[in-house]
Parts: structure tokens; C-alpha cells; sequence
């Protein structure tokens, strides 16, 4: 599954904590642009997960 389909997938309340998790900026980023710079592992987690 790529970025994008991950991106369509997953809410932004979703996303959020997990991208403060990893030190990742979430104000006025678009959802693609969060998605993109997470860790391989956590992309594979989300996509299994819905």
C-alpha cells in the first residue's frame, strides 16, 4: 500500500499523537505531508489497521 492510500485511509485525529510520537510537526501540515514522514513500521501498522 503507498503513501496515499494510507493518507486516504487514516483521519488527522488519528494521525496526530502518533506523529508527536515521533517528533513529527502536525500544525498547518496537510495529512499527506505527516504520512510521508513517518517510520516504515508505524505506515505498515496503519495500513493493517483499517
Amino acid at each position: 500500500m503507498d503513501v496515499e492510500e494510507i493518507a486516504k485511509k487514516v483521519t488527522l485525529s488519528d494521525l496526530r499523537p502518533i506523529a508527536k510520537e515521533h517528533g513529527i510537526k502536525t500544525s498547518c501540515v496537510k495529512k499527506i505531508d505527516i504520512v510521508k514522514q513517518l517510520p516504515e513500521e508505524v505506515l505498515e501498522e496503519l495500513a493493517a489497521r483499517k
